[in-house]
């Protein structure tokens, strides 16, 4: 039997950072995996997502900017193929790092499905290992209703798995999963349609910057349908499914794409044999140290569907891994004021409340909003002026930087450094006392009246 002082079932991001961390500090560490290294983000999300991005990106600079800034060449065609290769190029790239991380610091990759025996005892491939700590970071996957014909329906894990573009789809879902591929796939020239249950998407993102996406998408041909459950798939041809709504409505497309949610994995994982518990959500119930019911067991990352980001996953396994091995016994992740960034055209980027958050929690009197809208200088000069939306929303008398919020082009690169502004207690005062860096899109955020 082997035996570690910790080991993490699941080798995404979580998992691995964990480890790596532990080894650090001197840990005897592995991480199990019976897929590919980089679990969801490195493989199925946000990598090869945010390299499709790009490419939309591109494609959006070529059709609708370059001849207005001299461009003017017809030409230009777009090979998806190229593109895969590329991504995929580099998502191996990103997977053999982690050999050499490993190697630094003495974790051992073990290849398999873990499965508890006990509460300090997993087994893998027949063979038993132990562990004085286990991390439980298996992640999560695409929900698909319980419809007839659901089945016909893909999620995003097949969208990187296309070898091809097809000619049409139709997205089902208002998150954040659902609006990228829809923003991405409109961009690269694909038919495309976004569905959404109710009356819009993002609907736990500010209204005022959501309101901004939704006129953007009118803008851009990409059609939004509003208020649509489905009920049911069906193929009427070798090429065209069919969704039925709850309203009666239908629309066809060659492919659909579900994009309803996420739901954590842990079956098989006997979490019984162990005594870990589920909350009501079905997700891995921990405390605010990463811990589990059972002593010795924590879990973190998507499987505890607490702020389903790579980066908070990553934070809190190596805020883990300081608290059990490097004497930093009140180490315990934050989960305020975390940074989040929606890829869609334009990017969105938030930190803090929401205003209808601070009104909640402040009162309406005691919090006051700033607002800023304008065309992007990138795109005021041509006539697919597109709109920023930046918002600042404080609290007290002292006016305290309690939320921020920005739609706009490079949105996305901006929100990293106002972030730690937040996090440091900045007030509107400190932002006005800040020089602002002319002529860009972020000095909006230091210079709202």
């Amino acid at each position: 039997m082997k035996e570690y002082d910790i080991i993490s079932i699941g080798g995404g991001s979580g998992g691995i950072a964990t480890m790596n961390r532990a080894g650090e500090h001197g840990a005897k560490a592995a991480v199990i995996e019976e897929n590919l290294l980089g679990g969801t983000c490195v493989n199925k999300g946000c990598v090869p997502k945010k390299i499709m991005w790009y490419g939309a990106q591109i494609a959006e600079a070529i059709h609708q900017y370059g001849p207005y800034y001299g461009f003017t060449s017809e030409n230009h065609q777009f090979d998806f193929k190229t593109l895969r290769k590329n991504r995929e190029a580099y998502i191996d790239r990103a997977r053999s790092s982690y050999d050499g991380s490993f190697k630094r610091n003495g974790v051992e990759l073990i290849e398999g499905r873990a499965r508890f025996v006990d509460k300090q005892t997993v087994e893998v491939n027949g063979e038993l290992i132990r562990a004085k700590h286990i991390v439980i970071a298996t992640g999560a996957h695409a929900h698909i209703p319980d419809i007839p014909g659901a089945e016909l329906g893909g999620t995003s894990d097949d969208v990187f798995a296309w070898e091809n573009l097809p000619t049409s789809v139709a997205i089902l879902g208002a998150g954040y999963i659902a609006v990228e591929l829809a923003g991405v796939l409109h961009s690269l020239g694909v038919k495309t349609n976004l569905f959404v249950r109710k009356n819009r998407p993002l609907r736990n993102f500010d209204t005022y910057l959501v309101d901004g996406l939704v006129e953007e998408m009118e803008k851009t041909g990409l059609p939004l349908q509003t208020h649509k459950v489905p009920v049911k798939l069906e193929k009427i041809n070798n090429d065209t499914i069919r969704i039925d709504f709850e309203d009666g409505s239908s629309h066809t497309a060659e492919t659909v794409i579900w994009a309803t949610g996420r739901k954590p994995n842990v079956q098989g994982l006997n979490l019984d044999l162990a005594g870990v518990t589920l909350n009501k959500q079905g997700f891995i119930a921990v405390d605010e140290y990463q811990n589990t019911a059972v002593p010795g067991i924590y879990a973190l990352g998507d499987v505890t569907g607490e702020k389903e980001l790579t980066p908070v996953a990553i934070k809190a396994g190596r805020i883990l891994a300081e608290r059990l091995f490097n004497g930093k016994t009140g180490a315990k992740m934050d989960y305020t004021t975390i940074p989040t960034v929606v890829f869609s055209h334009p990017a969105i980027g938030t930190v803090g409340l929401t205003e209808d958050e601070a009104i909640a929690r402040y009162g309406k009197d005691n919090i006051k909003i700033y607002t800023s809208s304008f065309a992007s200088m990138y795109s005021a000069v041509t006539s697919h002026r597109q709109l920023a939306k930046f918002k600042l929303i404080t609290a007290g008398l002292e006016e305290k930087v309690v939320g921020l919020h920005g739609l706009g082009y490079g949105v996305d690169e901006m929100i990293q450094g106002f972030a730690v502004a937040i996090k440091m207690g900045a007030t509107k005062e400190d932002f006005d006392a800040t020089v602002a860096i002319h002529p860009t899109g972020s000095e909006e955020f230091v210079t709202m009246r």
